[in-house]
């Protein structure tokens, strides 16, 4: 039989796992190349995954609901036609998150996997022996047992919560750690320990991340006739992010008043033209144009930080944030600096539809340098944005009105009524210094206060 696998993509740079939140085929049903199958969901993206060939959907092996690795088989298809029809077509039970399906039925696990600890108490360590050494001659570091009864998703959110992997039952095959495992034993109310000391001579270990709400924190109870809404997968790991990049840089930020109102009279002008091609010309067209023109002069604002290292990105890619009913999404507009106003505008136009219908790729929400968020589109007059790790700045764009303001008519003060807005730029101080950015700034507003005609 000729079956092609379907696998967990990865929908974003750091996403080491996405859950199938919907199947849109059944298990016997044809396909098409590229037809929808199934959707899943990150915390940085919801996306409809088409089907890599035509054929039978002859195997769904992750079941609705179930969070898996990237690039885990999730289900089958069945390129010959007569094969579809003789072979049997049950949905298989879903595998661990952190385990990849067999391609064939196998052999019991060589040992029951341990129950999850129980809420009432935490769960005490499990002694040395119950790792397994793949060696099979003892020669297997415990460090090298721990790492491979988990996943990278897992080491990081332990290291983050400076947890000992070693003290949490793994649910997976033979034993492995997963994402559900860990989060259940932070649930439990089990202590945290100290981290271990770093392993690289010179290096320090990296600071470790609070939970949203940890063990021990304040959290508030529901009173009477409260409802009660539990957190989302998505909106748990959005706010152990931003806890951890608040924990991670130094955040700084500085605010500019921007003199709009050339780019409005440009927009007037040129709105109808760039309609008539299907772009609609906003405010943040104009401030994405003028950010990747002047991320070349600043590279240290299109940087991340390493290893105590800062790292210069050749590519200028601008994610823009999109608030959606179910959350916030970033596509990225690669190689921004290469593209005219035009192409800048038609990217965030393109980007921002199919991030509220769900068709974007996974390419599209990876590899961003810079971030760019719009609060003024609610009336907000400004905000301090959270970082994007491992990005090094980010920028939040104001309401854009118009205002009285003092202006100068052959050298004599007088009030005008100017289209007027401000920008914040929220940095990390641990590389970039308040001159630098204070000086990126300061060519951006010339930019937007002087933008060339001939540009639009």
């Amino acid at each position: 039989m000729a079956r092609v696998d379907v696998i967990m993509p990865q929908m974003g740079e750091s996403i080491a796992e996405g859950t199938i939140s919907r199947w849109m085929k059944k298990a016997g049903e044809a396909v098409k190349r590229d037809e929808p199958i199934f959707e899943i969901s990150t915390d940085k993206v919801d996306a409809e995954i088409p089907a890599p060939t035509a054929g039978v959907l002859a195997e769904i092996l992750v079941q609705e609901g179930t969070t898996v690795a990237i690039n885990t088989i999730v289900a089958r298809i069945e390129t010959d036609a007569s094969a579809a029809a003789a072979a049997p077509a049950p949905s298989a039970p879903a595998p661990a998150a952190s385990a990849a399906p067999a391609p064939a039925p196998a052999a019991p696990a060589p040992a029951p996997a341990p129950s999850k600890p129980a809420a009432v108490a935490p769960p005490q360590p499990p002694p040395p022996a119950s790792v397994p050494d793949a060696s099979g001659d003892g020669s297997e570091s415990m460090e090298e047992r721990l790492r491979r009864r988990s996943t990278p998703l897992v080491r990081k959110m332990v290291a983050e919560h400076g947890i000992d992997l070693g003290a949490i039952p793994g649910s997976g095959m033979a034993g492995r750690v997963t994402k559900s495992d860990v989060l259940s034993y932070l649930e439990s109310g089990a202590p945290a320990v100290t981290p271990a000391a770093p392993t690289t001579p010179g290096r320090p270990a990296a600071p470790a991340a609070v939970p949203a709400v940890a063990p021990g924190y304040p959290a508030a109870d529901p009173w009477d006739g409260d409802r009660v809404e539990p957190w989302s997968r998505i909106r748990k790991l959005t706010a152990d992010h931003m806890i951890m990049s608040r924990r991670t840089s130094a955040h700084v930020a500085t605010f500019f008043d921007i003199d709009y109102t050339r780019i409005s009279q440009l927009r007037a002008k040129k709105k109808a033209e760039y309609a008539e091609r299907g772009v609609n010309l906003t405010f943040l067209a104009f401030i994405a144009k003028a950010i990747a023109d002047n991320l070349r002069k600043h590279p240290i604002v299109n940087a991340a930080v390493g290893h105590d290292t800062t790292i210069y990105r050749r590519d200028i890619n601008i994610g823009i944030a999109v608030a959606l009913e179910w959350g916030l999404i970033v596509p990225v507009i690669k190689h921004a600096d290469e593209l005219s106003l035009l192409g800048v505008s038609r990217a965030i136009n393109d980007l921002a539809e199919r991030a509220r219908t769900k068709k974007l790729s996974p390419d599209e929400v990876q590899k961003g340098t810079f971030t760019i968020t719009n609060p003024g589109t609610f009336g907000s007059r400004i905000g301090i944005p959270i970082i994007n790790q491992p990005q090094t700045a980010i920028l939040a764009v104001g309401s854009i009105t118009k205002q009285p303001v003092v202006v100068s008519v052959d050298g004599v003060d007088a009030i005008g009524i100017r289209t007027m807005g401000m920008l914040s730029l929220s940095f990390d101080h641990r590389v970039i210094d308040g001159a630098e950015a204070d000086r990126f700034m300061a060519d951006v507003k010339r930019t937007l206060e002087s933008f060339p005609e001939g540009s639009v």
